[in-house]
């Protein structure tokens, strides 16, 4: 699917945009200047996700970061080519949820769904721990 999506970038002519720009640009145009680990919760990834995603964007010229209160802390900043090409991004974001739920409606069971689920029993039990519980399970014994 990422490839697709991918590909529908390229045809709007963005061949270096990635598609996982795109929740972060959502983001920083909802909330504005972002910490970047305030884009990784709004996004729901991880710091190090969101840090690299960003570094990638800067080199678009999609982003500017600067320092924030703390030195330590960097703050996520629109573009003006970013703040050009919302408009353009909206208007594929759409096309996509739509794509989407058309998958959907083709499969025995909603992708979105298990998708869904399956993050909601991670935040339960995250993955690291259910390897950690299956490593000391007894052998034959599933574990958690």
């Amino acid at each position: 699917m990422e490839g697709g999506v991918a590909a529908a970038y390229a045809d709007l002519g963005l061949p270096g945009f990635r598609p996982r720009f795109t929740p972060i640009l959502r983001a920083l145009a909802s909330a504005g200047d972002s910490s970047i680990r305030d884009l990784a919760r709004a996004v729901g990834v991880t710091h190090s996700a969101v840090s690299q995603t960003v570094a990638h964007m800067v080199k678009e010229d999609l982003v500017k970061l600067r320092t924030g209160d703390d030195a330590r802390q960097r703050i996520v900043t629109l573009t003006p080519r970013a703040r050009r090409l919302l408009p353009v991004l909206d208007t594929e974001w759409t096309a996509t949820t739509r794509a989407a739920a058309t998958l959907d409606a083709e499969l025995s069971f909603p992708l979105s769904r298990v998708i869904d689920e399956a993050l909601d029993a991670l935040s339960r039990r995250p993955f690291r721990q259910r390897i950690a519980d299956a490593a000391t399970a007894p052998p034959g014994q599933a574990a958690g």
